[in-house]
């Protein structure tokens, strides 16, 4: 059953989720996790209302004002609405749970801000189908996955038809899960997506002649490394799986089994960061915490902030990330 027969605002590229069996799925992955809530983009509420039945601390940040006003009637004490630009939003800085149903053309900037953050431990994104599909490795990985392998579990969960949204995308939706592992794979950060992106982008017929040429492991043990973990020669960077990654590294003399990303913490990373968004579909994603107040709970209530802007939020209903 629809939730809502209200659709977005087309200049903010809004698609809201309508579908009750999704929302349910939705809430139930949130209700598995512990701690208070970040919720991006909450709209109407589609998601926030059932979230707050939960008794969780909730803070939903929504860019469109008349909706986050409205909104903020409507909830509980112990969620607060917040009126901003998420990609500017100064993140929680303790343990918390990200949920959202993101804006497909923002889907690469959002998610490379949370990459780069640290302190959130679980997020349950709705975003495009194909981007789904591409950060849980279905198909071979992408070089942000691989990149970011090593400090997180990407989990491909549902796909969404496009008509659970209001207005309906042209494309279809999907569930990923995105969970911190408490144990990193790779100490380095920078280092190590360093050399991933020096694998992707790297001229040879497979893995054994790109690797070859980064002149970074001998042919002995490339050779033997291939042979161990049953890797065709020629093989392609994105047919590796995150472990196969780590112990690449290691080959090189890089540092496994490092702690920068542990349950509580991040790490600025070369590939997926704040800064690295810049450029990207969806404008800078850069946090600016100047003049931003921090979300306090309240009955009802909206945090307003003045630098909450619509920057970064144009035109681009359903359209597909391409990234």
């Amino acid at each position: 059953m629809p939730y809502s027969p209200q659709g977005g605002r087309h200049e903010l590229g809004q698609n809201f989720l309508v579908d009750r069996s999704v929302i349910d799925e939705i809430d139930g992955l949130v209700a598995r996790t512990k701690g208070p809530i970040l919720e991006i983009g909450p709209g109407d509420g589609a998601l926030t209302l059932p979230l707050s039945r939960h008794g969780r601390p909730i803070t939903a940040v929504e860019l469109d004002g008349r909706r986050a006003q409205r909104l903020g009637v409507r909830t509980p004490g112990h969620v607060t609405v917040v009126h901003h630009d998420f990609l500017h939003y100064p993140l929680p800085r303790n343990p918390h749970v990200v949920v959202g149903n993101v804006p497909f053309h923002l889907t690469t900037a959002i998610m490379r801000r949370l990459l780069d953050a640290q302190h959130w431990h679980t997020a349950v994104l709705l975003v495009q189908w194909e981007v789904a599909r591409r950060r849980a490795g279905v198909g071979g990985s992408t070089l942000l996955t691989a990149g970011w392998a090593p400090w997180y579990e990407f989990d491909l969960h549902s796909r969404v038809p496009a008509r659970a949204f209001r207005p309906m995308p042209g494309v279809d939706g999907g569930v990923l899960v995105i969970r911190r592992r408490s144990a990193p794979l790779v100490g380095q950060v920078k280092t190590y997506q360093d050399f991933v992106r020096q694998v992707f982008t790297g001229r040879g017929n497979g893995l054994k002649e790109i690797l070859r040429r980064t002149g970074r492991i001998s042919q002995r043990d490339l050779a033997a490394w291939l042979l161990r973990n049953e890797i065709s020669p020629h093989a392609l960077p994105k047919d590796l799986k995150p472990g196969q990654w780590a112990s690449l590294w290691e080959l090189t003399g890089g540092t496994a089994d490092g702690a920068l990303a542990g349950a509580g913490g991040g790490a600025a990373g070369s590939l997926g960061s704040a800064r690295a968004g810049a450029g990207h579909p969806g404008g800078r994603a850069s946090a600016s915490r100047r003049g931003v107040p921090q979300a306090r709970r309240g009955r009802g209530r909206v945090v307003r902030s003045s630098t909450g802007t619509e920057q970064g939020r144009g035109r681009g209903r359903g359209r597909p990330e391409s990234s």
